[in-house]
């Protein structure tokens, strides 16, 4: 089912963000909001994931219980190992016997399955990542959704980690909404992109094919 937001209503005083926006995100698809900086992007992820409360407008197709969120900072607990820090959320959904089969499985897939026993302030930030996308994947929901998860990594260990991700998606039924100030970051998942702007926010441009053909076209949006 597709998420979708309508008659949107946002304001912080007499700033205000969104005023009867709308806009439908397609399921088990990748769908990017890209942005100038302060555009909103990151204010209707919140209100989506019920951390921000709207002041009006209805929210179709989630509930907050499905959502995983992938933050830019990793928020893993620096005193758990690894393994405990997953083991944290997977044992919410599997029996105890499962959970530790389930969280070898998690580290295979993000290649970082010699760090279970590793502390997260020993290692570096992109293996951080890893660890925090095998988090949101620990959880079987429907909905994942990520604030510039990319943003701080270096370009080698980015695209390393965003094929991972890709590659966790091939064989799961998520729907993803990501916000990113980056055109070919959105691109990279070759799925939606939603070009915000404005003030209320808009919806400038929506592109769903021919991605790389039209990146000119999304940076003169943008």
């Amino acid at each position: 089912m597709d998420i979708k937001i309508c008659e949107l209503n946002k304001s912080y005083g007499k700033n205000l963000i969104f005023k009867n926006f709308n806009i439908s995100f397609k399921s088990n698809k990748v769908n990017s909001i890209i942005g100038k900086s302060g555009c909103g992007k990151s204010t209707l992820l919140n209100i989506i994931a019920s951390l921000v409360e709207k002041d009006s407008g209805e929210i179709i197709g989630i509930d907050k219980q499905d959502i995983s969120y992938i933050f830019q900072e990793d928020r893993l607990i620096d005193w758990l190992t690894v393994g405990e820090n997953l083991s944290l959320i997977l044992k919410n959904f599997y029996e105890k016997e499962q959970v530790n089969y389930e969280l070898k499985e998690l580290l295979k897939k993000v290649d970082m399955d010699n760090y279970e026993n590793q502390y997260p302030q020993s290692l570096s930030g992109g293996m951080r990542q890893r660890i925090n996308i095998a988090r949101a994947f620990a959880k079987p929901s429907k909905v994942i959704i990520m604030d510039e998860p990319f943003k701080s990594i270096d370009i080698k260990n980015k695209i390393s980690i965003m094929n991972c991700f890709k590659t966790l998606l091939k064989n799961e039924n998520r729907t993803v909404i990501f916000v990113t100030h980056d055109v070919d970051e959105a691109i990279f998942f070759n799925d939606n992109i939603y070009v915000l702007g404005e003030s209320p926010v808009k919806i400038k441009g929506v592109f769903k094919e021919n991605l790389y053909d039209n990146r000119e076209n999304i940076i003169k949006l943008i």
